[in-house]
């Protein structure tokens, strides 16, 4: 006599390819992304850091049309002229309007690190994936080209290279600052997929005659997506401040054009007598790789699979908890 079973089973839908082909459950995206976004709400940091971010964004994007002022159009009649109201940030020696240039130049800092924040998390992403998942030959040889480039010296190299490219413009300079920026990234995406294709639902997928192409992007990848966000939003900061200091010894961005770091360079010499040809460049600098790092820790723990503690709940109730427990116990005590 068969014996049916009290307990409701879980609901499945045949039509469900996921499921047809072995693979784990797909993960409630509406309750998973309402959990991230109440998690980065309660971070105060990270808010801060975002809207910095959005401001300096409009700013750099803005900031060209509320002045009538060109970046590389001088005024002959102000040279060296401190801020003032028809010169915002002031003039440099040649009459060049600073704010223009600087949110110029602030516009492209961001540009060129947003790109090379994209492509060396992409790149990155499809080594570490291919060397994790394939193993063997496949995996020593993308470990042998990522331990190649990690001796080389990046910033030699860069400087020796860009200075043959000149004529290709910043575009070759955001994939070289891209080409070394990877490495570290591929390492950690390696080590995540080998873990992750012992998993039960990659090794049905792989017995189901899934091709391995599907595997990696439809699997893999998404599994370590959260590293992945996270370690993009802290390589915009540190491309920025890579094409920083290339610009500012000369091996960025080329004249007439304009960024951060050639500001810097240009208003170095001069920037005990004229503080704001310096001055202003260096605090937008400073103020974005904050507000990102700020963003990267934000992530960092809305993003983390191992916390698992509601978004309402606080340290403080935590906090409260513990003291009426400890109330309690003393009340007992105090009992005759």
């Amino acid at each position: 006599m068969t014996t049916l079973s009290a307990e409701p089973a879980e609901p499945s839908s045949p039509a469900d390819p996921t499921r047809l082909r072995g693979a784990a459950p797909a993960p409630r995206a509406a309750g998973r992304g309402r959990l991230v976004l109440a998690r980065l709400l309660a971070a105060r940091g990270a808010l801060v850091g975002a809207v910095v971010v959005l401001l300096l964004f409009a700013l750099a994007f803005g900031g060209p049309y509320l002045t009538p002022w060109h970046y590389a159009t001088p005024d002959f009649s102000a040279l060296h002229q401190p801020p003032s109201a028809e010169h915002w940030f002031g003039t440099n020696g040649v009459g060049q309007d600073v704010f223009a240039q600087t949110v110029r130049g602030l516009q492209k800092s961001l540009i060129i690190g947003l790109l090379v924040a994209l492509f060396s998390t992409v790149l990155a992403s499809v080594v570490g994936a291919c060397a994790g998942y394939f193993g063997g030959w496949a995996d020593r040889a993308l470990m042998f080209l990522v331990d190649l480039l990690l001796v080389f010296p990046a910033f030699l190299v860069i400087t020796i290279v860009s200075a043959r490219l000149k004529s290709a413009g910043w575009i070759a300079f955001v994939l070289l600052l891209a080409l070394f920026n990877w490495m570290i990234t591929a390492r950690v995406v390696r080590s995540m997929t080998i873990s992750l294709r012992e998993r039960e639902f990659v090794r049905a997928a792989r017995f189901m005659g899934v091709r391995p192409v599907r595997i990696i992007s439809r699997h893999i990848l998404p599994n370590v997506a959260s590293f992945l966000i996270i370690d993009a939003t802290i390589a915009v900061g540190g491309a920025v401040m890579s094409e920083t200091a290339l610009s500012y010894f000369g091996f960025g961005v080329k004249a007439p054009d304009v960024s951060l770091g050639t500001l810097l360079a240009a208003g170095t010499s001069e920037a005990p007598v004229f503080p704001w040809l310096f001055y202003f460049a260096a605090g937008l600098l400073v103020l974005f790789v904050l507000a990102v790092n700020l963003i990267g820790d934000g992530l960092r723990d809305a993003l983390d699979p191992t916390s698992g503690a509601a978004p309402g709940r606080s340290r403080r109730s935590g906090h409260s908890r513990s003291r009426r427990s400890v109330s309690r116990s003393v009340s007992r005590r105090k009992r005759p």
